[in-house]
Formats: structure tokens, C-alpha cells, sequence
């Protein structure tokens, strides 16, 4: 059963391996997600769970309020507003067993278990060919008047124009990324923590989703 919850990057260190040698890992915060909504193809056209975490305790508008007020009586429990909510596909033949309403615990997971994780990649604001896509450049010197600059962009009299997909400067960053497969070293329930292997999207305190296979 595919399980996805909110978490929250907290950074990176390095921990020793089985072998003694020190392997770079990333530390994530897992405060308790709670499921919202169940939505099904028949229903609503799509299979979909939507999930809540972090409770918000101020600058709650008018609506979110309402949102979360019918939630709690459509299936009488009591939900509090959410700070971070995020609404997760199902693919066809997934199936989601838990209800709305209960909470997704640290505890879900183990030590050498596998994930996926998705995030926001770090924004770099709009850069040149040679960090965004790691041209050389020309040569330093005073009297190149090349330098860093991306040189010729366009063919001869045919095609008369720029191919679609060259590389140019830009904006770098803020894209969605996904990383497969991450292992998890470490879990620590009482504060909440997993420790991934590797490195995750994002930079420190910026969310990310998990995904339990």
C-alpha cells in the first residue's frame, strides 16, 4: 500500500556505515500527517488522498476555517486547520486503506526501508550558460571580449532561426524533482526524524513529499 506524507528537510550531516566509512545523509522532519480526504474515480473521476500536516494556529481565513469545520463533521472527528496540505494521485490498481482522519506516524516507516522523495529544487534566479549549463567560456584575458558569453546561437540561411531547445541562459531552479529509491539509515520516533541516504531536493526547512513504496 502506497503511503505519502508532508515532511520537512532539515539539512544535512554524515553518519558511519556498517563499514566505519562516513556516507553523507539528509535529516527530515515527520511531524504526524493526518488524512483528510479519500477521493475515487467514481466519485470524484480520479483516484486521489489528500493529507494535512502541521496545525496552523493563526492567520486562518474564512474558508480554510469552513473547509476544515465541514471535514470534521462529514466524518465526525475533529480536524484542525492544516499549515501544509497536499493532494496525492493514486495510480490505477492503488489501493489507500487508511481513513479520514487518522494519522500518519513516523512509526510507518523503517531502517533500510526504500522511498521516494519529491521536492522543490533551490532557486538560482536567472544565470548564464556557463553555470546553467556548464559551457567553458572563452578565454580570460582582457582582449578576448568573449569570456563567459554563449557565442553563436544560430545556423546559416537555413533554418533561419534558433532550434527549439538550444541551450540558453535563463532561469535556473524551482523545479519539481523526484529522487527514486533513497534508503533510509536512520529513524528517530521520539523526535520525529528520518535520516535518507544521499541527498534531497530543496534547501533547509523546505518541504518535501514522501512516498512510502
Amino acid at each position: 500500500m502506497p503511503i505519502r506524507v508532508i515532511g520537512k528537510k532539515i539539512g544535512m550531516t554524515r553518519l558511519p556505515n556498517e563499514n566505519g566509512e562516513f556516507e553523507a545523509v539528509t535529516v527530515i522532519l515527520l511531524p504526524p500527517s493526518q488524512v483528510l480526504e479519500i477521493k475515487t474515480k467514481e466519485k470524484h473521476g480520479y483516484n486521489a488522498v489528500k493529507v494535512g500536516s502541521i496545525d496552523k494556529v493563526k492567520n486562518i481565513n474564512k474558508p480554510i476555517k469552513g473547509y476544515f469545520e465541514a471535514l470534521s463533521k462529514l466524518i465526525n472527528k475533529t480536524i484542525s486547520p492544516k499549515k501544509y496540505i497536499k493532494e496525492f494521485r493514486l495510480n490505477d490498481g492503488e489501493s489507500f486503506n487508511l481513513n479520514p482522519g487518522d494519522v500518519i506516524n513516523v512509526d510507518i516507516f523503517k531502517p533500510g526501508e526504500i522511498i521516494d522523495i519529491t521536492g522543490v529544487t533551490k532557486g538560482k534566479g536567472f544565470q548564464g550558460v556557463v553555470k546553467r549549463h556548464g559551457f567553458a567560456g572563452g578565454p580570460a584575458s582582457h582582449g578576448s571580449q568573449f569570456h563567459r558569453r554563449p557565442g553563436s546561437i544560430g545556423a546559416h540561411t537555413f533554418p533561419a532561426r534558433v532550434w527549439k531547445g538550444h541551450r540558453m541562459p535563463g532561469h535556473m531552479g524551482s523545479t519539481n524533482v523526484t529522487l527514486k529509491n533513497l534508503k533510509i539509515v536512520k529513524i528517530d520516533s521520539d523526535n520525529n526524524l528520518i535520516v535518507v541516504k544521499g541527498a534531497v531536493p530543496g534547501p533547509n526547512n523546505g518541504i518535501v513529499f514522501i512516498k512510502k513504496k
